[in-house]
């Protein structure tokens, strides 16, 4: 082999560790721009998380205040959309909870004579979720059949 060989033999090396290298430092800020992205993701549903129990507690002073007329009443009402909006705009979404019990999404709290099976009769906390993400589970209380005991076979 001649030495003008082995230099070109050489070069095609280094261009070829070259463009790998190049690759390989492409793949990596793809990465690392992916892995910044689904940390901010995670901490704004750490965040929002966080403020789902405030809601809770809106709604239930709201409930309690009734239908009072008074101003107290009018600005509650006016926090609760507030919040709403605030809420739906970052892609927060209320878990349907009518019908039947999916354990992706539900969380039963308690099992009550019904019936239909996983028939969900009562929501007792409801749940929340972005996109596919559940972010808390909605309580629900779930109907299960009742067997009658006359017809068990021994």
């Amino acid at each position: 082999m001649s030495q003008a060989s082995k230099e070109k033999e050489k070069i095609q090396h280094l261009e070829h560790q070259l463009k790998r290298a190049l690759a390989d430092y492409a793949n990596l800020q793809k990465r690392v721009e992916a892995e910044r992205e689904q940390t901010i993701r995670f901490g704004e549903r750490t965040l929002l998380t966080k403020f789902l129990p405030v809601l809770d507690t809106l709604e239930t002073v709201n409930k309690i205040a009734g239908k009072d007329s008074s101003n107290v009443r009018k600005g509650l009402e006016l926090v609760l959309e507030q919040f709403k909006k605030i809420l739906k705009e970052e892609g927060v979404e209320e878990i349907e909870a009518a019908g039947h019990f999916d354990p992706r999404v539900h969380e039963a709290v308690e099992i009550v004579a019904g019936k239909k099976d996983n028939k969900i009769v009562e929501v007792v906390g409801k749940g929340f979720q972005i996109g596919e993400r559940v972010l808390r589970p909605a309580k629900v209380k779930v109907a299960k059949k009742q067997n009658n005991p006359l017809n068990v076979v021994v």
